[in-house]
């Protein structure tokens, strides 16, 4: 059904049908996080692969879920909508999770578990983020930066609750209770999202375009000519706004190759960094009492803090630096400057990781202060990021553009995945080695970032 000319409603601050989407994003999120804040240590404690094994096998995983977002945005644009598209991979999804459960003694079976979790997690993504702007009109284009930091909000309010619970949860009741909960909120969260399906803003599919991006890639690559650019081309043989639709995707796409490291250091956050409290003293002191934490509760921090300074940065931090230096906090410089202080966050873990190797005994609190910075980074960057792909996209790539972002994901993963496997960096060296890499493409992000020029494609 498509609703784009349905009687006109009250317009609020979001559109009504925006609640079926977080919440289903809350549960969804909750499922997901649930599931990988257990699978490092899973992976070690009870398949008994090595470190750098599961280290590696579990950025695989991240980055295959980060991968599958070109397949969903394709599907999406091309055929079934993002309703459709969203819906059915949803079940793929919760049926990747009751492979978990069943298989949690079978490594082949548990596998491919991952990979149905990947297709599903990574397919829905693109299409999640801008099916929620879509559901905006051009007058409530002020509401669509609180919508993505309410979005945001929801995404670490699912996995707050499942980072502590879980870890519990495979400690008291074994591996297959659970994976099986974080199954069942994944169902409950498909059937959120079913329940709005009258209400959605229903964008419909391009479908087959002889002028889609594909194709003028193909033209620009035939009628290459080196002195006048390389979608210069494409013009003869395709329309001027197909081209330079593809050319706003080349331009945002310049941008996020920059990002891709920040996403290598800051998914550490549950493979790595969990494997260093496991060495730290986890025996803590909360209000005089004595309590034990497990190694994969203290990812929680991470979405705690997410959810305290998503408003202090936006109410707070921005609007300060802005009176400050009398410019504005331009998506460009908030992710440009987030990338700065992801790679400090790195410098802390790698001196935690020298002192631990040297034989001292350190308490796991140590490790607030790198989730904090680390935390820091990822409001400037990535609740930022959604926001700078979905208006820098024309309306024909908006879920292609979202896959992009996504995409810079995958390639973080994969590089943390190869340096984990080949293992050359021992102990702080390996933290080290991070930090000064952010920093190097930091500096490769603000000289990208100064000739871009910021446009404006808001759904009608």
């Amino acid at each position: 059904m498509n609703n784009l000319n349905s009687s006109p409603r009250k317009l609020s601050i979001f559109p009504s049908q925006i609640k079926y989407i977080v919440w289903n994003e809350a549960c969804e999120r909750y499922s997901y996080y649930g599931m990988r804040s257990i699978l490092v240590i899973f992976l070690v404690s009870y398949l008994g692969l090595e470190k750098f094994e599961a280290t590696s096998d579990y950025h695989l995983f991240a980055g295959a879920c980060y991968l599958f977002p070109l397949l969903g945005a394709y599907i999406s644009d091309r055929f079934w909508g993002k309703y459709k598209t969203i819906l059915y991979l949803s079940i793929v999804y919760c049926l990747g999770h009751l492979f978990l459960a069943i298989f949690e003694n079978n490594l082949t079976g548990f596998y491919i578990g991952l990979g149905l979790i990947a297709l599903g997690s990574g397919g829905i993504k693109p299409c999640v983020s801008a099916h929620v702007g879509d559901q905006f009109k051009p007058s409530q284009k002020a509401s669509l930066q609180k919508v993505f930091d309410l979005f945001y909000f929801m995404i670490n309010f699912g996995s707050t609750f499942s980072t502590m619970i879980t870890p519990w949860t495979l400690k008291a009741y074994g591996p297959g209770i659970a994976f099986g909960i974080p199954g069942i909120l994944m169902a409950i969260a498909t059937f959120i999202f079913w329940l709005g399906r009258n209400e959605y803003v229903h964008i419909p599919p391009t479908g087959a375009n002889p002028h889609g991006t594909g194709r003028v890639l193909l033209s620009a690559l035939k009628n290459f000519q080196f002195s006048k650019g390389i979608l210069s081309g494409a013009y003869a043989e395709h329309p001027k706004q197909a081209v330079d639709d593809v050319k706003a995707a080349f331009e945002v796409g310049k941008i996020f190759i920059a990002i891709t490291i920040f996403w290598a250091l800051f998914d550490q956050h549950g493979s790595s960094w969990v494997l260093q409290a496991k060495e730290m003293n986890l025996v803590v002191d909360i209000f005089g009492h004595q309590t034990t934490l497990l190694p994969s509760q203290i990812p929680a921090l991470n979405p705690i803090m997410v959810m305290v300074l998503i408003p202090f940065f936006t109410f707070g931090i921005y609007p300060l630096l802005e009176k400050i230096f009398k410019t504005e906090m331009s998506p460009l410089k908030r992710m440009g400057s987030g990338m700065f202080v992801a790679a400090f966050s790195f410098v802390f873990v790698a001196i935690y990781q020298y002192m631990l190797d040297d034989g001292n005994q350190i308490s796991v609190l140590w490790q607030i202060i790198p989730f904090l910075v680390i935390t820091m980074a990822e409001v400037m960057i990535s609740i930022t990021g959604l926001q700078f792909a979905y208006t820098q996209a024309p309306r024909s790539m908006k879920s292609t553009i979202m896959s992009m972002w996504l995409l810079t994901v995958f390639f973080g993963n994969m590089i943390t995945a190869y340096i984990a496997k080949i293992n050359i960096f021992e102990g702080g060296h390996f933290f080290m080695f991070f930090a000064i890499l952010m920093g190097v493409f930091a500096i490769f992000f603000v000289w990208i970032a100064r000739n871009y020029q910021m446009k404006d494609y808001m759904e009608k």
